[in-house]
């Protein structure tokens, strides 16, 4: 079965369920499962609610391919990953339960690691390889823009270390927000100043006043 005909009969699948008349929280679930067992599902994607805001959060066979603040428009992160991932994209809640059970457990500090596999491929080049290099920064730590580069094997491209963290495709489980500038000063954040400031403090790798 090729990639044009498993994605119509995933629509198939869906027009059948709406028009079945059931609950329609029931109705997706249901499709979601049959899709997920006749491997037509490529993408599954919930909602998580957390401190600091309901995310989006996007799993693949590989992993957990994306996490999207509150700030994205969620349309535009479901086309992203229909365009670069499969357009087989479907809400499964239940295919995230782990993504959000580890989630909770972080926000509760009761989890300094996390355990998820990664799906990567929304990821090229340097930018790769910085945000790979992101995961071994222990929880509580902190490096900075420049470390990274180095850790990502270009130390002079420090603003190229800040662009592949602003653009980090997986935040919170890809720490970026452990990365901050010289002198100590946090940086950007694509979850907003507020949120990074947030995570530090949360780790308790700085402290309010």
């Amino acid at each position: 079965m090729n990639a044009s005909t498993s994605t119509d009969a995933l629509e198939r699948q869906l027009r059948e369920g709406v028009r079945g008349g059931d609950d329609p929280a029931t109705a997706i679930a249901a499709l979601a499962n049959r899709a997920a067992a006749d491997g037509l599902l490529d993408v599954a994607y919930a909602t998580v609610d957390t401190p600091v805001g309901s995310v989006l959060a996007a799993t693949t066979r590989r992993g957990l391919v994306r996490v999207a603040y509150p700030r994205e428009s969620m349309d535009e992160v479901l086309t992203e990953l229909a365009r670069e991932v499969s357009p087989r994209v479907l809400e499964s809640p239940s295919e995230l339960d782990p993504v959000r059970r580890e989630l909770e457990e972080y926000f509760e500090q009761r989890r300094r690691e996390f355990d998820l596999a990664i799906d990567w491929r929304l990821s090229q080049g340097f930018r790769r390889r910085a945000l790979e290099s992101l995961t071994g920064i222990p929880y509580g730590g902190t490096i900075t823009y420049k470390e990274l580069a180095g850790r990502a094997g270009s130390p002079r491209a420090h603003r190229a270390a800040g662009s592949a963290c602003g653009s980090n495709p997986i935040p919170i489980v890809v720490p970026c927000h452990r990365v901050v500038r010289v002198g100590g000063e946090l940086g950007g954040y694509g979850g907003g100043p507020e949120v990074k400031e947030f995570l530090l403090e949360l780790e308790g790798a700085i402290r309010k006043e």
